[in-house]
């Protein structure tokens, strides 16, 4: 089992950063892939970003791409996600997951955590 938990979500301005944390606990964090989504409310839960164990594989949306940027630290089973130049489409529960594959698909994901409100005003 691995124990999720998001922070860091908050209600900003459209233009202005934020950075989401997501600390884990239980079986060794290293040993997980890593992965962001988020789902706006009436609509599906979306793919943001992913990365390998080591962090040399991090993969993104396109609709974050250049804007996000996913790491992680082994030592604090910690990942992060450092958001940009925030739009009001953006507005989302955020999500991070763990899971054995390097994945878009939330279905390969095992471990997800409770979520954490983003919300971005224009």
């Amino acid at each position: 089992q691995v124990q999720l938990v998001e922070s860091g979500g908050g209600l900003v301005q459209a233009g202005v950063s934020l950075r989401l944390s997501c600390a884990a606990s239980g079986r060794t964090f290293s040993n997980y892939f890593m992965g962001w989504f988020r789902q706006a409310p009436g609509k599906e839960r979306e793919f943001v970003g992913r990365i390998n164990w080591s962090g040399g594989w991090i993969y993104y949306a396109d609709s974050v791409k250049g804007r996000f940027t996913i790491s992680r630290d082994n030592a604090k089973n910690t990942v992060y996600l450092q958001m940009n130049s925030l739009k009001p489409e953006d507005t989302a529960v955020y999500y991070c997951a763990a899971g054995s594959a390097l994945s878009s698909l939330p279905r390969d994901y095992a471990y997800w955590g409770q979520g954490t409100q983003v919300t971005v005003s224009s």
